[in-house]
């Protein structure tokens, strides 16, 4: 069953602190706080072109919605109610801050029908969390994720990579105990110098360096193998890529792109397809061509941009030719290896098992 978010954006709202990355209004790009009559049209406006079917969540972002104001909460809660009664949707989703939660406010939240409540994590590094002004400690949010499943509600959390202070080895340490908290979703998203945040002064003044592309890419990658590695889904990578954040002058440096996510995953499946070649010669000797055996929806990753994972890939080995094809009996992630005339791969590799042959934490 296809799961689709009706996003609703309510920017600022709720938010204690201003972060030093933060102009939620640029990042939402709604600059008018939704009414309850613009509530009711976005949902129907969505519910039109949804298919039949799929399972369906509205979803508060953008604010703090356990921060705004008691009145404001029970008002959207109320407007989309009537959408849980009539089964129309399944559930309600909101986003908020880790010293959002305590029990009262589940209570309320859980009599409402709201049934996944993401996290504003950011990163377990108090180091981080205070260079970034968050205004909590990473004890907060252990206490927070603890208490939301110990109500039943659906946990996600979203990561932040390339905060002040970040390196790589604290994502990794961030990582491994989120992995403790056993979220049922993650959001990755790269660090951005956006117009008129304070991060933005940082930067002019030389006090804070962004991630490239291509480190944004690589750590975004670590990050993301080792929650594939548990089995928790990452569900987005980057931020989405709406018309404000395109706007000239909006992003002032940092590493955006408006398919980071499958840039990501192009990534690993270069990686993983080197490992997956490196073992068919090692069994197999070496040949000149190569075919590459993928699930038909793997094939734009394994591929890449303008083909230049296999461009990559045969510089790399040396190989006069290599091609991709699809089949439908491969699972997803999987990467297979064969001569070119073969009609099925004579090695196979796993994700899983690409990863348990990786150097840990890389």
């Amino acid at each position: 069953m296809k799961h689709i978010n009706i996003p609703i954006f309510i920017p600022h709202l709720g938010c204690p602190f201003t972060c030093v990355f933060c102009d939620q209004n640029r990042i939402s790009a709604t600059q008018d706080i939704p009414g309850e009559m613009e509530v009711f049209s976005i949902v129907e406006d969505h519910l039109a072109t949804i298919p039949a079917g799929s399972e369906v969540e509205i979803a508060f972002f953008g604010g703090n919605f356990t921060m705004v104001e008691k009145a404001r909460q029970e008002m959207y809660l109320a407007t989309v109610n009537r959408y849980l009664q009539d089964g129309r949707v399944q559930g309600i989703r909101i986003s908020t801050r880790p010293d959002g939660i305590d029990a009262r406010i589940l209570d309320f939240l859980k009599r409402w029908g709201v049934r996944t409540i993401e996290l504003g994590v950011q990163s377990l590094s108090d180091e981080v969390l205070e260079a970034s002004w968050r205004g909590y400690q990473a004890a907060d949010v252990f206490k927070a994720c603890r208490l939301i499943k110990e109500y039943g509600f659906r946990l996600g959390i979203q990561l932040m990579i390339g905060l002040p202070g970040d390196r790589l080895e604290l994502d990794m340490k961030t990582v491994a105990k989120v992995i403790e908290l056993r979220p049922d979703m993650v959001r990755i998203y790269p660090t951005l110098v956006i117009a008129g945040t304070y991060l933005e002064k940082l930067y002019l003044k030389g006090k804070y360096i962004p991630l490239t592309l291509a480190e944004a890419l690589q750590n975004s990658l670590a990050v993301y193998l080792q929650f594939q590695k548990e089995n928790i889904p990452v569900i987005r990578m980057g931020l989405q890529p709406g018309e404000e954040l395109r706007r000239e002058g909006c992003v002032v440096a940092g590493p955006f792109h408006p398919a980071f996510g499958e840039l990501v995953e192009q990534e690993a499946f270069k990686a993983q397809a080197g490992k997956a070649i490196e073992q068919f010669f090692t069994a197999h000797g070496r040949h000149p061509q190569l075919l590459l055996f993928v699930h038909p929806r793997d094939i734009s990753k394994v591929t890449g941009q303008r083909r230049s994972n296999l461009n990559y890939l045969k510089e790399q080995f040396g190989l006069e030719l290599i091609k991709v094809r699809g089949i439908e009996g491969i699972a997803r992630d999987s990467v297979g290896v064969g001569t070119i005339d073969a009609s099925a791969p004579v090695l196979l590799l796993s994700r899983l098992k690409f990863i348990d042959n990786m150097v840990p934490g890389t």
